[in-house]
């Protein structure tokens, strides 16, 4: 009986010390992904995902989660067909595993259709955009930060596509509900206000568009300061907002 207790007790260790292995690689992912670092992102969550699905199986939450990770790192690293086959497949094993319409399930539709809006193929990233949103805001409620990413990639889905004032309308509802709530300095209030001042620009509403610039320009300097990149962009933006074809690239890659 000791010997079998020993045995046991020498394999909940290397048990342990594998878990702590694991979720070191995937806090290293996590950390070089926050960082702008996709390509080694990509790395540190393969080792993850690769070690999950042999300790842990492939439906298990832990490996799903770092299989959806990967999934968009090798997506923001560059290699997009990769990214969109594994999204693809991240998809449909959270929706055999959690269901439809689980939010673990909804974020990794949101992913790919996000993917699929940055590279072009709009129809179905509109599709998938607007059922997210749809979704998201009936389980949710419509002032929930996923709710309001999701109304944002809809509405960018909706301007790549072409209708640009559906696009305008979201994002007009978006911000009327998620400003009160999270004032107008959040980050997700900001991103809201700069879409629909490109979306105004766009359809030549210029003077909409340049004092919906000048908010979220001041906001975004006052959170994240002058020199950051999504600041400079705004104001880069701002000096753009009389002509509407700097704007034809809204919700695609090229802007």
């Amino acid at each position: 009986m000791w010997t079998r207790g020993r045995r046991r007790s020498g394999r909940s260790r290397r048990s342990q010390v594998a878990a702590r292995e694991l979720a070191a690689h995937h806090g290293a992912g996590v950390q070089l992904w926050h960082e702008g670092r996709a390509a080694e992102a990509s790395t540190a969550f393969t080792e993850t995902f690769e070690g999950c699905r042999a300790r842990l199986g492939r439906g298990h939450p832990a490996t799903l989660a770092a299989a959806g990770n990967l999934a968009a790192a090798r997506f923001a690293s560059g290699d997009w067909q990769t990214g969109i086959e594994l999204l693809g497949i991240s998809v449909a094993d959270r929706t055999r595993v959690f269901g439809r319409t689980d939010p673990r399930t909804l974020t990794a539709v949101d992913a790919l259709a996000t993917a699929y809006r940055l590279v072009g193929r709009i129809d179905e990233g509109l599709a998938l955009a607007e059922r997210v949103a749809e979704e998201r805001e009936r389980l949710l409620g419509p002032v929930h930060l996923e709710t309001l990413t999701s109304q944002l990639g809809a509405a960018l889905a909706r301007a790549a596509f072409g209708d640009v004032e559906t696009a305008i309308a979201v994002l007009e509802r978006a911000l009327a509900d998620a400003e009160p709530f999270h004032g107008p300095r959040h980050e997700h209030v900001i991103a809201l206000r700069s879409n629909l001042a490109r979306c105004y620009a766009l359809l030549g509403r210029s003077r909409d568009a340049l004092a919906t610039f000048d908010r979220a320009a001041a906001d975004a300097t006052a959170v994240l300061g002058r020199q950051h990149p999504e600041t400079v962009a705004l104001f880069d933006d701002m000096t753009h907002v009389h002509q509407p074809t700097w704007f034809y690239a809204i919700g695609r890659f090229g802007r």
